[in-house]
């Protein structure tokens, strides 16, 4: 596995909520030898409030601009990146991400989606309040598949599974 790390510095994981990208990026990162950062984690440590939190007190869009802070502030050579849902709102972003490496945008279907979200109802999904999370799937589908230069099913298998299949498309 040392050629794959050497190959790529950075991996992103881009996606909706609930698909996976923290699970798979913490296998995956292990798998390739790369450290790993899940982006939310790093707002709610700079903010030092949830995502839930920052969304209720200041709005989906002040959750967005902080996104891009961080994102654009923080280094990212040598991770395998676990993104928030709506990172492919900023162009910014998505060009810093794109130019460090390969993006992998890991698709479900949006029942899926749903119920696994369901499960964890202070996600914080940056979204305009009259939204429902079929009408976010249906905004962001096709900004992931325009940013991604990889698309990777992350349904049906496990985490495991869904980390193998990502070595065997960006390595083989």
């Amino acid at each position: 596995m040392n050629n794959i790390r050497s190959q790529f510095q950075t991996i992103s994981l881009i996606g909706m909520p609930g698909v996976g990208k923290s699970t798979v990026g913490v296998i995956l990162a292990k798998l390739i030898g790369l450290e790993f950062t899940d982006t939310d984690l790093s707002i709610q440590a700079r903010e030092g409030k949830t995502l839930q939190q920052i969304i209720d007190s200041e709005g989906h869009l002040r959750l967005r601009e902080v996104e891009e802070e961080v994102l654009l502030s923080e280094p990212i050579k040598g991770r395998v990146l676990a993104t928030g849902g709506s990172v492919i709102y900023s162009e910014a972003i998505m060009a810093r991400l794109r130019a460090a490496g390969p993006v992998v945008y890991l698709r479900a279907d949006v029942a899926t989606l749903i119920q696994r979200v369901a499960a964890n109802p202070d996600r914080g999904i940056a979204s305009s309040a009259n939204q429902t999370f079929e009408d976010i799937y249906n905004e962001r589908t096709p900004l992931y598949e325009r940013f991604a230069s990889h698309n990777v099913d992350a349904v049906g298998g496990s985490a495991d599974a869904v980390a193998a299949l990502i070595v065997q498309e960006l390595y083989s």
